[in-house]
């Protein structure tokens, strides 16, 4: 039997959720969200659309499987989504102490400890998930035997795109090569390579991974960097966490390329950014989809696809201008995943075509926008 310390979770409507410490036995605060995947922790964990949030797995158990090794370098990790885990706290039901995988360097609880990162175990996951979609995501913090309280905290209510993003610009040169230092003027790849300009709004590693794989040049920029003196071919705009509002920097510099027509593609945080710019608004979903089964339809036809997401925002179809239409709908709820522009190189997806973790079934999605360059 193991010795953990009592560890509780406090809900900001004052319902509290008792259980055991398994991580860095510290507290924690943030918004208390829920994903109903099965697999892919690790990638969760380091996935900057999580920050600020205190995750809760309704998976039974996690930690069957360790950890993966870090490998790579911060700015392109070779198992993870990130250089760091972005989540406050993880929560689950069970954890499993003897884990077991050729891939495992270590357990899920000595990372949690490295990383100073809370994991509770030995929560009813369905009841508090039940709690969490009944009155919707909500502030949260996690108090653990013997260590002092903390004060609830609202990740939304600060620019958490400007946390995550990278600070200065990076260049990938091909799959497989280590990045170089950016240094401008840029001129135009004398191999013949396309380049793509990646706006990092805290970007998942797999969509740099997904776009070098494709043979592209990827230019990755600070949320707030004006690349629109770049040459480039495409302009890819990244996943984030939080809140769209705050990257209004962002979307004025989107305006300005929509202006050349050069090819814009867009995931999660970026579908809201490119809808923005296109003067749409967007809300913040009662309890976000947080899950590796998400359907939604190509709207026009009957392809359907099980999608990977991870937002807690959405954007409104209503408020699209004329010459805007939506691209995906969610067959769960009718909100949007995706919008394009009716003649113009323009789309984004809401969900994650590149998965890491989920299924992969939509990352022709990479294909269609190296189509257009």
């Amino acid at each position: 039997m193991q010795a953990s310390k009592k560890a509780v979770l406090t809900l900001q409507d004052g319902t509290t959720f008792k259980g055991y410490s398994f991580g860095h036995e510290g507290p924690a605060a943030g918004e208390v969200v829920f994903n109903t995947a099965m697999t892919g922790y690790p990638e969760s964990l380091t996935d900057p659309s999580y920050e600020g949030q205190i995750l809760v797995t309704t998976f039974p158990q996690l930690g069957n499987y360790g950890v993966p090794p870090s490998g790579g370098e911060d700015t392109l990790q070779g198992h993870y989504e990130g250089a760091r885990i972005h989540c406050r706290a993880i929560i689950a039901q069970d954890y499993a102490f003897h884990h077991s995988h050729w891939l495992a360097d270590r357990s899920l609880a000595q990372w949690l400890k490295e990383e100073k990162i809370p994991g509770i175990y030995g929560i009813d996951t369905r009841a508090l998930t039940k709690h969490l979609r009944q009155h919707g995501s909500m502030l949260g913090k996690i108090s653990i035997e013997g260590c002092p309280e903390v004060d609830f905290y609202d990740p939304n209510a600060e620019n958490l795109i400007a946390l995550t993003s990278c600070k200065e610009p990076v260049v990938y040169n091909e799959f497989g090569q280590a990045p170089d230092a950016l240094t401008l003027p840029l001129a135009p790849d004398a191999r013949g390579r396309k380049t793509v300009v990646l706006v990092d709004c805290g970007i998942k590693h797999n969509i740099i991974r997904c776009l070098l794989r494709r043979g592209v040049r990827v230019v990755r920029v600070p949320w707030d960097y004006d690349f629109t003196a770049l040459p480039y071919d495409g302009l890819f705009i990244s996943n984030g966490p939080g809140n769209p509002d705050f990257a209004t920097i962002t979307v004025e510099n989107i305006r300005k390329a929509m202006e050349c027509k050069t090819p814009i593609c867009g995931i999660c945080m970026g579908n809201q950014l490119l809808a923005k710019a296109a003067t749409a608004k967007t809300y913040k979903l009662k309890y976000g989809h947080r899950s590796h089964n998400q359907p939604v339809r190509r709207v026009g036809t009957d392809q359907c696809f099980v999608t990977s997401q991870n937002h807690g925002f959405a954007v409104d179809t209503d408020t699209l201008p004329e010459d805007w239409e939506a691209l995906f709908i969610n067959m769960n709820d009718g909100t949007n995943e995706g919008i394009r522009h009716r003649s113009l190189p323009f789309f984004s997806a809401q969900f994650h075509p590149e998965a890491s973790s989920g299924p992969r079934d939509t990352e022709f999605l990479f294909d269609e926008f190296i189509a257009l360059l």
